[in-house]
């Protein structure tokens, strides 16, 4: 495993939509941090470290959120949990934190990138994807930033479903029933089924 990266936040006082805005006009982003006792802890970061963690570990990768408050500082494994940008400038503008513990299960959207092209395409037929995302079960600094899928194997009438998947060790997707993820097919059942 290694190191966690480490984001330093301050602890905030003020709440509402006055104080979030003018902590935005200082190039700060207002955030929660949510604990995993429950308790809830107001939190501001400049934009510039914001952004350049977020670019590096998503919402699937835990780093340790540092928060100062009053001279002392407090060190927590997080994941960002949910990110508002604005419409426009496509700048943050409110972030939650989920405070995890590194030696428990949790589970985790992660994206699916399809690699390569696949035989089946390749010989007229057509790659119908189901699912961009699955959810993963993994402790925290064993999920993946993302799934990749090699289909460049993948013949005419091949299915893909979610207990098929290649996962790291110690990753498990979850599913009450055993869905498909992708499937190639003919351009003829194309049509029919359409």
């Amino acid at each position: 495993m290694s190191e966690l990266k480490t984001l330093s936040v301050q602890k905030r006082d003020a709440l509402g939509k006055g104080p979030n805005r003018r902590l935005r006009a200082e190039a700060l982003v207002p955030c929660v941090y949510y604990a995993p006792d429950g308790k809830n802890i107001l939190v501001q970061v400049a934009a510039n470290p914001l952004n350049k963690i977020y670019e590096q570990v998503g919402r699937t990768n835990v780093f340790n959120l540092e928060i100062e408050e009053n001279g002392a500082k407090s060190v927590h494994p997080v994941f960002v949990w949910d990110a508002q940008l604005h419409p426009v400038k496509n700048t943050f503008t409110h972030v939650d934190f989920y405070g995890v513990d590194l030696n428990k299960e949790v589970k985790i959207k992660v994206r699916l990138r399809f690699v390569g092209t696949s035989k089946g395409v390749k010989a007229g037929g057509k790659m119908e994807v189901y699912r961009e995302e699955v959810t993963l079960i993994a402790k925290p600094q064993d999920m993946p930033r993302i799934v990749d899928i090699d289909v460049t194997d993948f013949d005419l009438d091949t299915n893909l479903r979610a207990s098929e998947l290649k996962l790291p060790e110690g990753v498990r997707v979850e599913y009450k029933s055993d869905f498909s993820i992708l499937t190639v097919i003919s351009k003829d059942k194309a049509k029919d089924a359409e």
